[in-house]
């Protein structure tokens, strides 16, 4: 489990601090840097680009690049720009630091998913993949105590800081764990074609449907969440709800992170992959659609289930990938199942943008996430009647 809970703080500031930090701290920011609303705009196109493009080159390169080393490079990266935002008061500089996170964040991201893929055992990789995706549910609460704790008595500049004392840290344990690993517990014979060409990574996804599904399953939970996420304040505001429900909803949703990930990769590594999808997607549609009904009465339920589904389904759905290819093509799709992620949260957000607009109101809007999530729904059922069931381990003599 040490492997896991090293790459979680790993996903912590590479993704709780490197892409969600500066989203906490913007308003204390503007206080002192002129931030403006095109900056900011830009900043958000940018940083999401920027993770689309490492999350392409890691599907399309990574095969050949040494993943060990790239993960050190990565949260080397990340922690010298963490340290350097806390001097910067351009906003130009600003953007160059955030969108090189972002980047950095992906790259991060894929290798720990060939690392574990490669070095875990087969009934214990779900377990580790999705401890290590909910880092970034931890990092949601850390930035918080920040913001709580620190800035109002340091400022916003040690915020920073810290985090890139802790990506010191976490570079120092990455080093010493990566170090102990000695040959791959994976059978990398079980698996006949260990790499896919980037010629033919396009096709394969189109073609197989286990990579097919998985990135089908990316585009739409892209297509909801970031809509939804987006959205939800201004949601709430149309409605005349406390500007506090929309707190403690993100909180809700932070906090179930915190734990999903290790209780849901335990149940895809003993129950199957197919059941701890549906039990995620299930309960982030149960939620959404409980919220359409009455948004005042069952956002924190909503929260609940984004927080069920979001930071573990990352780990899970890789090791569902992991169940058919080589830990080297289970970090090339992944990267693939990425950028529809990302592609589904921009078509999510524009077709969210465009009912509101022709509408007035952003209720046919979230209708609409909610109708496509029942959708993940049929999927994760599908995935848990073709998966074969896990084989219980045996105990060790």
């Amino acid at each position: 489990m040490k492997m896991a809970v090293i790459f979680a703080m790993n996903q912590i500031v590479s993704h709780g601090f490197g892409i969600f930090l500066f989203a906490a701290l913007v308003p204390m920011m503007r206080e002192s840097i002129s931030l403006s609303h095109w900056h900011l705009a830009a900043i958000g196109a940018l940083t999401q680009l920027a993770y689309l493009g490492g999350a392409m080159l890691l599907g399309l390169l990574g095969h050949r690049l040494d993943t060990a080393r790239l993960s050190l490079v990565a949260g080397t990266l990340t922690t010298v720009l963490l340290f350097t935002m806390s001097q910067l008061e351009s906003p130009l500089f600003i953007t160059l630091v955030l969108t090189c996170l972002a980047a950095s964040a992906a790259i991060s991201w894929v290798t720990i998913v060939e690392i574990i893929s490669r070095y875990a055992r087969s009934e214990q990789r779900s377990t580790y993949l999705s401890t290590a995706s909910s880092g970034t549910a931890w990092g949601y609460g850390l930035n918080g105590l920040m913001i709580l704790l620190v800035v109002p008595v340091l400022g916003w500049q040690h915020s920073w800081q810290i985090a890139g004392g802790m990506g010191l840290l976490v570079v120092g344990l990455t080093w010493y764990m990566l170090m102990s690993l000695k040959k791959p517990l994976t059978a990398t014979a079980e698996i006949p074609e260990s790499i896919i060409p980037a010629s033919k990574l396009l096709s394969t996804i189109c073609r197989e449907r286990t990579a097919m599904f998985a990135c089908l399953i990316c585009f739409l939970v892209g297509f909801t969440t970031m809509p939804f996420s987006n959205w939800l304040n201004t949601y709430l505001d149309q409605l005349a709800l406390p500007v506090a429900l929309g707190g403690y909803t993100w909180a809700t949703a932070g906090i179930t992170g915190m734990v999903a990930g290790v209780l849901t990769g335990r149940l895809a590594d003993h129950k199957g992959h197919g059941v701890a999808l549906l039990v995620t997607l299930g309960g982030f549609a149960l939620g959404l659609l409980a919220f359409v009904y009455d948004p005042g009465r069952f956002a924190l339920v909503a929260g609940f289930g984004y927080g069920l589904m979001y930071f573990p389904m990352w780990g899970i759905l890789a090791g569902w990938i992991g169940q058919t290819y080589s830990s080297t093509a289970t970090m090339q799709i992944s990267g693939i199942c990425m950028v529809c992620f990302g592609f589904g949260g921009t078509l999510g957000n524009l077709v969210t943008g465009y009912i509101r607009d022709i509408t007035g109101s952003l209720d046919a809007a979230f209708l609409t996430l909610a109708a496509v999530s029942v959708l993940l729904v049929i999927l994760a059922l599908w995935i848990m009647n073709v998966s074969p069931k896990p084989r219980p381990v045996q105990p060790a003599i």
